[in-house]
């Protein structure tokens, strides 16, 4: 399966690792398990240093709906992806874009990087509760 993921509940953190060709069903299918395990407000450490995205314009529109429903709905926690190719910088765009959600989003070159960042958004929201 090209998108693994791990829902760490304790830590609040989903891992998510994606590896070759990651198609829109697969990320729709990511997308609804999170809503399932009530998991989409937890922070999100996506390693897409191995990704190669296949989507076309059609299916970044439709992903950008059904992150609109999601948003509308459940609050959604900060996203740090990991990923330095082209083609990952530019979908991180697109989606940061489409997504209607305010959460703090950052793209890093590596994983400890990410994760540093990550640590300190969850420092700021305990600070606001």
């Amino acid at each position: 399966m090209p998108l693994r993921w791990e829902i760490l509940h304790p830590q609040k953190l989903i891992h998510v690792i994606a590896e070759g060709e990651v198609t829109l069903k697969e990320m729709e299918a990511h997308f609804d398990a999170l809503v399932v395990a009530n998991a989409l407000v937890y922070s999100k450490l996506f390693d897409a240093t191995r990704l190669e995205p296949v989507y076309d314009e059609t299916d970044v529109m439709a992903m950008g709906a059904r992150l609109s429903a999601y948003t509308e709905n459940f609050p959604s926690g900060p996203l740090a992806v990991v990923g330095r190719d082209e083609s990952v910088i530019l979908a991180f765009k697109r989606f940061v874009n489409i997504s209607p959600s305010n959460r703090p989003a950052a793209l890093f070159s590596t994983e400890k990087k990410a994760r540093a960042w990550l640590a300190k958004q969850a420092g700021a929201e305990e600070q606001r509760t």
